[in-house]
């Protein structure tokens, strides 16, 4: 069972920020089809969470919140996070820093966890794992981002099969064995965080979701972006259907 909800009449689900430039100003910003799957289908509350560690603790939040959803972004987790070094950017350190703490801080206090590309790398990270950054073009890898310079519908629609794990949560929520998933990620999984059950694999065996349970908190991940074209994508709204229920400890 999940921690005990607030006292609000829905969860209230905090989503993560990235730190953005709008024109010539900082932003801390979530793009919005992250937050209104999630919101629809999972029938929560959400609150934006800034990604500002010089000026506030994540311990100083999670009190107010029923979860936390770490959610894609164009930038990638530093290499130093996970005792590495080089890499590509673009890079985020402030929204490193508070994600990495959120999921140390929620699971503290046995409240869920979610994660979809960016924050499934994230929390793999906070947990212990690491991270591969050769994920679109490997020799031991299907290509798992689209080529440079398509179109950004076309970046989206980069689709290739995962197979998932008999039983899991996933397979569960799914009712299915197999699914078409967009991929869009430089980065990947390399070595998974100890206790995490694998969900989903590639063709390529690389893990493309996971969960767990670090006491009494959940934990669910995914590679993928269900937050594209949800509307359109019966297994993408069970996916934040899935959130939703977790929220509530069902």
């Amino acid at each position: 069972m999940a921690a005990e909800m607030t006292s609000s009449a829905r969860p209230v689900l905090g989503i993560i920020a990235c730190d953005r430039r709008i024109g010539s100003e900082r932003a801390q910003a979530v793009i919005e089809r992250y937050i209104r799957p999630v919101m629809l289908y999972g029938d929560v509350a959400a609150l934006i969470v800034p990604s500002l560690p010089d000026l506030m603790d994540a311990t100083e939040v999670v009190g107010r919140l029923d979860g936390v959803l770490l959610t894609g972004s164009p930038s990638n987790v530093e290499s130093h996070r996970y005792a590495d070094d080089g890499g590509n950017g673009p890079f985020d350190p402030g929204r490193d820093e508070i994600a990495l703490a959120l999921v140390d801080a929620m699971t503290a206090r046995g409240k869920p966890v979610f994660g979809i590309c960016r924050g499934f790398q994230e929390i793999n990270v906070a947990l212990g794992g690491s991270l591969r950054r050769d994920t679109s073009a490997s020799d031991d890898l299907l290509r798992h981002h689209a080529p440079d310079g398509v179109a950004f519908d076309a970046m989206f629609n980069h689709v290739h099969a995962v197979h998932l794990s008999q039983g899991g949560v996933l397979q569960q929520a799914f009712g299915k064995s197999d699914l078409a998933v967009n991929s869009v990620h430089f980065q990947g999984i390399d070595r998974l965080a100890d206790g995490l059950a694998v969900e989903a694999v590639a063709p390529d065996g690389l893990v493309e979701a996971y969960s767990t349970r670090i006491g009494t908190a959940p934990v669910i991940a995914v590679q993928w972006h269900p937050e594209w074209n949800t509307q359109d994508n019966p297994d993408s709204q069970a996916f934040f259907r899935l959130l939703g229920r977790v929220l509530r400890g069902q």
